[in-house]
């Protein structure tokens, strides 16, 4: 399949990633993505307001793929909420937790997010009553997993500072969240996100897959990081949007893309060999 975009360490492609055959089987070392969350955000030509039921067999489908194209001691970074509200209350974390283990994903942890942004306090159901009351729960989590091995089958290069390590270490992330208007996609999420994980959980020059790019994040965070990026991305406005930032990212950095190229040179030319 050709590649949406292709350039320095970032791979676009625009498709669906339960059926697209675009990433081969056993070549992915991390996967970082925020999937739909089913809360009726307008994405396009994606319907995030099915039936409860079908958006697990959704969950489904792409989480097995995403098993096939992980290698064997690939790693999955879900970003999800803890629960929702609407259309119902429904528990989110623990529902597409279950998903994964029965794909075939083993368990490894859960990071809580602290977004810090939601101030809205006014759904408390009955007020200052036990009749009926409704809890806001201001945390998404980070659901960790990973295939077959927890440890990596090689030792490469870790590009986490020993600050980082202790801090991140802890299971509760505070930092805060992206803006809609400025990114112009309708459920960013922070470069941070994918920052930390790819540090916390990759090597240097690792490959890592978003399967739901949206507007692009986690390959900005490759492009940072010095690791391959990969995204696919079922909506073509977004594919372009992704584009034009991991473009723009490119030009406005060039001394981390000249590093980028210095730590891969070597490897690039004893792959030739």
């Amino acid at each position: 399949m050709k590649p949406f975009l292709k350039s320095e360490n970032a791979v676009v492609y625009n498709a669906d990633i339960t059926m697209t055959n675009a990433v081969k089987p056993n070549t992915i070392d991390l996967i970082v993505t925020s999937p739909p969350y089913n809360v009726d955000v307008k994405y396009g030509i994606y319907d995030d307001s099915i039936p409860y039921e079908k958006y697990l067999e959704f969950s489904r489908k792409w989480m097995r793929k995403c098993y096939d194209l992980a290698k064997s001691d690939g790693r999955l970074c879900l970003n999800i909420p803890l629960d929702k509200n609407k259309p119902a209350k429904q528990s989110v974390c623990a529902d597409l937790t279950t998903i994964a283990k029965r794909v075939g994903w083993k368990y490894e942890g859960t990071i809580v997010w602290n977004e810090q942004n939601i101030s809205r306090r006014t759904a408390w159901g009955t007020y200052a009553s036990a009749w009926a009351p409704h809890i806001i729960t201001p945390v998404e989590v980070i659901v960790v997993m990973y295939k077959s091995i927890w440890k990596k089958a090689y030792k490469g290069t870790s590009d986490i500072k020993k600050s980082e390590f202790k801090k991140w270490t802890n299971g509760v992330w505070e930092f805060s969240g992206a803006s809609k208007k400025k990114i112009g996609h309708p459920a960013p999420f922070p470069v941070e996100l994918p920052r930390r994980c790819i540090k916390f959980y990759s090597y240097v020059m690792d490959t890592v897959l978003d399967p739901f790019l949206g507007s692009g994040t986690t390959l900005l965070a490759c492009l940072e990081t010095c690791r391959t990026g990969i995204g696919v991305e079922i909506n073509k406005e977004y594919c372009k949007l992704a584009t034009r930032r991991i473009q723009g990212y490119i030009k406005s950095n060039p001394l981390v893309m000249m590093k980028n190229r210095f730590i891969q040179e070597p490897a690039r030319i004893m792959s030739s060999l």
